[in-house]
């Protein structure tokens, strides 16, 4: 009997690697969003924002998140905003309503 250099241990992980990384022969379907996905984007949401806060008073995005306050979804942003007379910036926090 001629002895082969790979056991069958060897030969069903060698199939089972193939068919784990074999391409999948359709597009799968696009999932639904998850809850992380909306959190995502409501931070991403509230970047934007924080953005366009900083703009107006003429400082620096530092933090932007979002927060609970009072039953409705606001946007807490911190910006630093030049200190006069070559002083340190100071921080000023913002809270935004989301909508």
């Amino acid at each position: 009997m001629n002895k082969s250099r790979f056991s069958v241990g060897s030969m069903v992980l060698a199939l089972c690697a193939g068919a784990l990384f074999a391409p999948q022969a359709g597009a799968a379907p696009r999932p639904q969003p998850s809850r992380s996905d909306t959190l995502l984007t409501v931070a991403s949401d509230c970047y934007a924002i924080g953005q366009e806060v900083a703009a107006q008073k003429g400082g620096t995005l530092a933090k932007a998140s979002q927060s609970t306050r009072g039953g409705q979804a606001v946007c807490v942003v911190v910006v630093l905003v030049p200190g006069k007379d070559g002083q340190r910036p100071r921080r000023a926090e913002i809270v935004v309503p989301q909508n």
